[in-house]
Protein backbone atom coordinates (compact mmCIF):
# COMPACT_ATOMS: atom_id res chain seq x y z
CA UNK A 1 0.00 0.00 0.00
CA UNK A 2 1.57 3.36 -0.83
CA UNK A 3 1.81 6.42 1.40
CA UNK A 4 -1.37 8.48 -0.51
CA UNK A 5 -3.66 5.05 0.17
CA UNK A 6 -3.07 4.70 4.04
CA UNK A 7 -3.55 8.32 4.55
CA UNK A 8 -6.45 8.08 2.88
CA UNK A 9 -7.63 4.38 4.70
CA UNK A 10 -6.71 6.03 7.82
CA UNK A 11 -8.84 9.22 7.67
CA UNK A 12 -11.82 6.86 6.55
CA UNK A 13 -11.17 4.86 9.69
CA UNK A 14 -11.27 7.79 12.07
CA UNK A 15 -14.31 9.31 10.29
CA UNK A 16 -15.82 5.72 11.30
CA UNK A 17 -14.75 6.20 15.04
CA UNK A 18 -16.01 9.60 14.99
CA UNK A 19 -19.82 8.31 13.88
CA UNK A 20 -20.20 5.41 15.91
CA UNK A 21 -17.41 6.08 18.96
CA UNK A 22 -19.45 3.12 20.55
CA UNK A 23 -17.04 1.08 19.03
CA UNK A 24 -13.87 2.32 20.39
CA UNK A 25 -15.95 1.89 24.30
CA UNK A 26 -16.72 -0.65 26.17
CA UNK A 27 -19.73 -1.19 27.62
CA UNK A 28 -21.01 -0.19 30.84
CA UNK A 29 -19.86 -1.07 33.13
CA UNK A 30 -16.88 -2.67 32.37
CA UNK A 31 -15.32 -2.52 35.51
CA UNK A 32 -15.38 -1.84 38.50
CA UNK A 33 -17.68 0.37 40.59
CA UNK A 34 -16.79 2.30 44.08
CA UNK A 35 -19.79 3.33 46.17
CA UNK A 36 -18.65 6.04 48.65
CA UNK A 37 -20.22 5.57 51.97
CA UNK A 38 -19.50 9.06 53.70
CA UNK A 39 -20.07 7.47 57.18
CA UNK A 40 -17.72 5.09 59.94
CA UNK A 41 -19.22 1.44 59.27
CA UNK A 42 -22.46 1.10 61.65
CA UNK A 43 -24.41 3.36 60.39
CA UNK A 44 -27.56 3.65 58.03
CA UNK A 45 -25.97 4.27 54.70
CA UNK A 46 -23.33 1.13 55.85
CA UNK A 47 -26.19 -1.06 56.59
CA UNK A 48 -27.87 -0.82 53.26
CA UNK A 49 -24.99 -0.05 51.12
CA UNK A 50 -23.29 -4.14 52.13
CA UNK A 51 -26.59 -5.74 50.97
CA UNK A 52 -27.00 -3.69 47.93
CA UNK A 53 -23.46 -4.14 46.15
CA UNK A 54 -23.44 -7.91 47.06
CA UNK A 55 -27.31 -7.89 45.21
CA UNK A 56 -25.77 -6.01 42.41
CA UNK A 57 -22.39 -7.39 41.54
CA UNK A 58 -24.12 -10.66 40.24
CA UNK A 59 -26.82 -8.53 37.73
CA UNK A 60 -24.00 -6.47 36.45
CA UNK A 61 -21.23 -9.22 36.81
CA UNK A 62 -18.75 -6.62 37.77
CA UNK A 63 -17.43 -6.31 41.53
CA UNK A 64 -18.95 -3.38 43.82
CA UNK A 65 -16.51 -1.54 46.55
CA UNK A 66 -17.91 0.26 49.41
CA UNK A 67 -15.06 3.20 50.26
CA UNK A 68 -15.65 4.49 53.12
CA UNK A 69 -14.85 8.80 53.69
CA UNK A 70 -16.54 9.51 56.52
CA UNK A 71 -16.26 13.01 58.44
CA UNK A 72 -17.75 16.07 59.28
CA UNK A 73 -21.14 14.32 59.45
CA UNK A 74 -20.93 13.21 56.02
CA UNK A 75 -19.55 16.00 54.19
CA UNK A 76 -16.05 14.34 53.64
CA UNK A 77 -17.79 11.85 51.50
CA UNK A 78 -20.43 14.18 49.70
CA UNK A 79 -17.50 16.24 48.62
CA UNK A 80 -15.23 13.34 47.26
CA UNK A 81 -18.25 12.49 45.78
CA UNK A 82 -19.42 15.48 43.50
CA UNK A 83 -15.81 16.20 42.50
CA UNK A 84 -15.64 12.78 40.91
CA UNK A 85 -15.16 11.90 37.20
CA UNK A 86 -18.71 11.73 36.15
CA UNK A 87 -18.91 7.91 34.21
CA UNK A 88 -20.95 5.91 36.42
CA UNK A 89 -18.06 4.04 38.62
CA UNK A 90 -18.11 6.53 41.53
CA UNK A 91 -21.07 6.54 43.08
CA UNK A 92 -22.79 8.01 46.64
CA UNK A 93 -24.96 6.03 49.07
CA UNK A 94 -26.13 9.07 51.13
CA UNK A 95 -29.13 9.76 53.83
CA UNK A 96 -31.59 12.66 54.54
CA UNK A 97 -28.51 14.85 56.08
CA UNK A 98 -27.15 15.33 52.38
CA UNK A 99 -30.13 18.00 51.98
CA UNK A 100 -29.12 20.27 54.50
CA UNK A 101 -25.74 20.98 54.10
CA UNK A 102 -25.87 24.03 52.00
CA UNK A 103 -28.31 25.30 54.20
CA UNK A 104 -26.15 24.77 57.39
CA UNK A 105 -23.06 26.76 55.55
CA UNK A 106 -25.67 29.49 54.39
CA UNK A 107 -26.53 29.91 58.43
CA UNK A 108 -22.44 30.09 58.85
CA UNK A 109 -21.83 32.22 56.35
CA UNK A 110 -19.45 30.25 54.22
CA UNK A 111 -19.43 29.21 50.48
CA UNK A 112 -20.94 25.46 50.61
CA UNK A 113 -18.97 22.87 49.74
CA UNK A 114 -21.27 20.94 47.24
CA UNK A 115 -24.78 21.57 46.70
CA UNK A 116 -27.73 19.12 45.35
CA UNK A 117 -27.34 20.67 42.31
CA UNK A 118 -24.19 18.54 42.45
CA UNK A 119 -25.67 15.31 42.31
CA UNK A 120 -28.08 12.79 39.58
CA UNK A 121 -30.35 11.04 42.57
CA UNK A 122 -30.75 7.51 40.71
CA UNK A 123 -32.87 5.53 43.19
CA UNK A 124 -34.07 5.74 47.12
CA UNK A 125 -33.53 2.47 48.46
CA UNK A 126 -34.94 2.18 52.18
CA UNK A 127 -37.02 5.18 54.13
CA UNK A 128 -38.54 4.73 57.81
CA UNK A 129 -39.40 6.92 60.47
CA UNK A 130 -35.83 8.03 63.44
CA UNK A 131 -36.88 6.02 67.25
CA UNK A 132 -35.96 7.97 70.25
CA UNK A 133 -33.43 5.54 72.57
CA UNK A 134 -32.20 5.73 75.64
CA UNK A 135 -29.81 3.31 77.10
CA UNK A 136 -31.22 0.21 79.00
CA UNK A 137 -29.53 1.25 82.58
CA UNK A 138 -31.66 4.57 82.33
CA UNK A 139 -34.48 4.68 84.57
CA UNK A 140 -36.48 6.11 82.14
CA UNK A 141 -39.69 3.86 81.01
CA UNK A 142 -41.08 6.14 78.93
CA UNK A 143 -41.27 9.45 77.05
CA UNK A 144 -42.88 11.74 79.77
CA UNK A 145 -40.48 10.45 82.64
CA UNK A 146 -37.18 11.97 80.13
CA UNK A 147 -38.80 14.99 79.87
CA UNK A 148 -39.60 15.71 83.25
CA UNK A 149 -36.16 14.92 84.60
CA UNK A 150 -34.79 16.92 81.83
CA UNK A 151 -36.76 19.77 82.70
CA UNK A 152 -35.97 19.36 86.41
CA UNK A 153 -32.18 18.97 85.78
CA UNK A 154 -31.27 20.80 82.48
CA UNK A 155 -28.45 19.46 80.82
CA UNK A 156 -28.00 16.79 82.92
CA UNK A 157 -28.33 13.91 79.99
CA UNK A 158 -26.01 13.83 76.99
CA UNK A 159 -27.20 12.86 73.26
CA UNK A 160 -24.85 11.78 70.66
CA UNK A 161 -25.37 11.97 67.26
CA UNK A 162 -23.41 11.48 63.80
CA UNK A 163 -22.36 15.10 63.50
CA UNK A 164 -23.38 18.92 63.90
CA UNK A 165 -26.87 19.20 61.80
CA UNK A 166 -26.56 15.08 60.84
CA UNK A 167 -29.69 13.02 60.47
CA UNK A 168 -28.99 12.30 64.11
CA UNK A 169 -28.99 15.33 65.54
CA UNK A 170 -31.85 17.50 63.64
CA UNK A 171 -34.82 15.21 64.68
CA UNK A 172 -33.08 15.09 68.67
CA UNK A 173 -32.87 19.26 68.26
CA UNK A 174 -36.52 19.10 66.74
CA UNK A 175 -37.75 17.37 69.90
CA UNK A 176 -35.75 19.20 72.31
CA UNK A 177 -36.72 22.39 71.24
CA UNK A 178 -40.55 21.09 70.50
CA UNK A 179 -40.70 19.32 74.29
CA UNK A 180 -38.55 22.64 75.91
CA UNK A 181 -35.77 20.86 77.26
CA UNK A 182 -31.77 20.86 77.21
CA UNK A 183 -29.55 18.27 76.82
CA UNK A 184 -26.03 18.60 76.22
CA UNK A 185 -24.52 17.23 72.34
CA UNK A 186 -22.09 14.71 72.18
CA UNK A 187 -20.93 14.53 68.04
CA UNK A 188 -19.37 11.79 66.40
CA UNK A 189 -18.17 10.99 63.16
CA UNK A 190 -20.57 8.79 61.91
CA UNK A 191 -23.95 6.87 63.40
CA UNK A 192 -22.09 3.33 64.34
CA UNK A 193 -19.74 5.47 66.60
CA UNK A 194 -23.03 7.33 67.88
CA UNK A 195 -25.03 4.22 68.61
CA UNK A 196 -21.52 2.91 70.50
CA UNK A 197 -21.55 6.19 72.58
CA UNK A 198 -24.67 5.43 74.25
CA UNK A 199 -24.12 1.77 74.49
CA UNK A 200 -21.10 2.64 76.55
CA UNK A 201 -23.27 5.21 78.67
CA UNK A 202 -21.25 7.60 77.62
CA UNK A 203 -24.88 8.88 76.12
CA UNK A 204 -28.04 8.41 77.27
CA UNK A 205 -30.58 9.41 74.77
CA UNK A 206 -30.01 8.51 70.73
CA UNK A 207 -31.76 9.25 67.74
CA UNK A 208 -31.49 6.44 65.54
CA UNK A 209 -32.74 4.72 62.55
CA UNK A 210 -34.98 1.97 63.39
CA UNK A 211 -32.24 -0.38 61.33
CA UNK A 212 -29.02 0.79 63.53
CA UNK A 213 -31.14 0.44 66.84
CA UNK A 214 -33.26 -2.76 66.44
CA UNK A 215 -30.80 -5.63 67.26
CA UNK A 216 -29.97 -3.47 70.56
CA UNK A 217 -33.26 -2.72 71.66
CA UNK A 218 -34.18 -6.59 71.21
CA UNK A 219 -30.89 -7.38 73.41
CA UNK A 220 -32.32 -4.76 76.08
CA UNK A 221 -29.18 -2.68 75.80
CA UNK A 222 -31.80 0.08 74.46
CA UNK A 223 -35.60 1.34 74.83
CA UNK A 224 -37.04 3.03 72.46
CA UNK A 225 -39.83 5.77 73.70
CA UNK A 226 -40.55 7.64 70.53
CA UNK A 227 -40.73 7.23 67.11
CA UNK A 228 -40.37 10.13 64.33
CA UNK A 229 -42.77 8.49 62.34
CA UNK A 230 -46.11 9.63 61.00
CA UNK A 231 -47.97 6.40 62.06
CA UNK A 232 -46.27 3.77 64.15
CA UNK A 233 -43.70 1.76 62.69
CA UNK A 234 -44.08 -2.31 61.80
CA UNK A 235 -40.44 -2.57 63.10
CA UNK A 236 -41.71 -1.23 66.58
CA UNK A 237 -45.55 -0.96 67.08
CA UNK A 238 -45.35 -1.02 70.71
CA UNK A 239 -43.21 2.25 70.33
CA UNK A 240 -45.67 5.76 70.49
CA UNK A 241 -45.04 8.37 67.67
CA UNK A 242 -43.97 11.93 69.08
CA UNK A 243 -46.78 13.04 67.31
CA UNK A 244 -49.01 10.49 69.81
CA UNK A 245 -47.35 11.69 72.74
CA UNK A 246 -47.89 15.81 72.10
CA UNK A 247 -44.91 16.73 69.80
CA UNK A 248 -45.35 17.75 66.67
CA UNK A 249 -42.17 16.61 65.59
CA UNK A 250 -41.53 14.27 62.19
CA UNK A 251 -38.16 12.98 60.76
CA UNK A 252 -37.68 9.99 58.34
CA UNK A 253 -34.10 8.64 57.43
CA UNK A 254 -33.56 7.52 53.81
CA UNK A 255 -31.02 6.11 51.76
CA UNK A 256 -30.39 6.83 48.68
CA UNK A 257 -27.67 6.39 45.94
CA UNK A 258 -26.27 9.38 43.54
CA UNK A 259 -24.09 10.02 40.88
CA UNK A 260 -22.01 13.29 40.19
CA UNK A 261 -23.78 15.73 38.06
CA UNK A 262 -22.56 15.12 34.13
CA UNK A 263 -22.98 11.55 34.10
CA UNK A 264 -24.15 10.79 30.71
CA UNK A 265 -28.10 10.06 30.67
CA UNK A 266 -27.48 6.30 29.38
CA UNK A 267 -25.60 5.46 32.20
CA UNK A 268 -28.01 6.97 34.64
CA UNK A 269 -30.19 4.59 32.77
CA UNK A 270 -28.58 1.40 32.90
CA UNK A 271 -27.80 2.44 36.66
CA UNK A 272 -31.43 2.61 37.47
CA UNK A 273 -32.16 -0.23 36.09
CA UNK A 274 -29.82 -2.33 37.42
CA UNK A 275 -29.77 -0.66 41.45
CA UNK A 276 -33.97 -1.72 40.69
CA UNK A 277 -33.55 -5.24 39.72
CA UNK A 278 -31.16 -5.15 43.22
CA UNK A 279 -33.53 -3.95 45.76
CA UNK A 280 -36.39 -6.41 44.30
CA UNK A 281 -33.90 -9.46 45.24
CA UNK A 282 -34.72 -11.88 48.18
CA UNK A 283 -31.28 -10.81 49.21
CA UNK A 284 -31.63 -7.21 49.52
CA UNK A 285 -35.01 -7.27 51.09
CA UNK A 286 -34.46 -9.98 53.60
CA UNK A 287 -31.31 -8.12 54.87
CA UNK A 288 -33.32 -5.09 55.07
CA UNK A 289 -36.03 -6.51 56.99
CA UNK A 290 -34.08 -8.46 59.27
CA UNK A 291 -32.44 -4.93 60.77
CA UNK A 292 -35.94 -3.78 61.01
CA UNK A 293 -35.66 -1.04 58.08
CA UNK A 294 -38.00 -0.63 55.57
CA UNK A 295 -37.53 -1.02 51.33
CA UNK A 296 -39.23 1.70 50.01
CA UNK A 297 -37.67 2.26 46.72
CA UNK A 298 -37.91 5.38 44.42
CA UNK A 299 -36.95 5.41 40.63
CA UNK A 300 -34.14 7.82 39.61
CA UNK A 301 -37.49 10.63 38.70
CA UNK A 302 -39.98 9.28 41.53
CA UNK A 303 -36.66 9.97 43.70
CA UNK A 304 -35.95 13.59 42.04
CA UNK A 305 -39.39 14.63 42.93
CA UNK A 306 -39.52 13.14 46.42
CA UNK A 307 -35.76 15.00 47.32
CA UNK A 308 -36.49 18.31 46.06
CA UNK A 309 -39.89 18.03 48.82
CA UNK A 310 -37.91 16.23 51.29
CA UNK A 311 -34.97 18.81 50.95
CA UNK A 312 -37.06 22.13 51.80
CA UNK A 313 -38.61 19.93 55.24
CA UNK A 314 -34.88 19.61 56.30
CA UNK A 315 -33.52 22.79 55.14
CA UNK A 316 -36.62 24.47 57.09
CA UNK A 317 -35.21 21.65 60.32
CA UNK A 318 -31.71 23.66 60.15
CA UNK A 319 -33.33 26.75 60.45
CA UNK A 320 -35.58 26.16 62.74
CA UNK A 321 -32.53 24.86 64.83
CA UNK A 322 -30.17 27.69 64.05
CA UNK A 323 -26.60 28.59 64.79
CA UNK A 324 -25.32 25.93 67.04
CA UNK A 325 -21.73 24.96 68.25
CA UNK A 326 -21.89 21.45 69.90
Amino acid sequence: MDRRHFVAGSAAAAAALAVHPSFAQDAYPSHAITFINPFPPGGAADVVGRPLVAALEPIIKQPCIIDTKAGAAGQVGGQVAANAKPDGYTLLIHIVSISGFAEVDKLFDRAPKFTRADFIPIARLTAGPMVLVVNAEQPYKNLKELVDDSKANPDKLIFSSSGLYGALHLPTALFMKAAGIKMRHLPTNGGGPALTAILGNNAQVLSSSIAAASTQVKAGKLRALASFGATRSSAMPDVPTMKELGYDVEFSLWVGVFAPKGTPAPIVKTLGETIKKAAETDLFKTTIQNIGDEVAYLDQAAFAKFWDEDAKRVEAAVQSIGRVQG
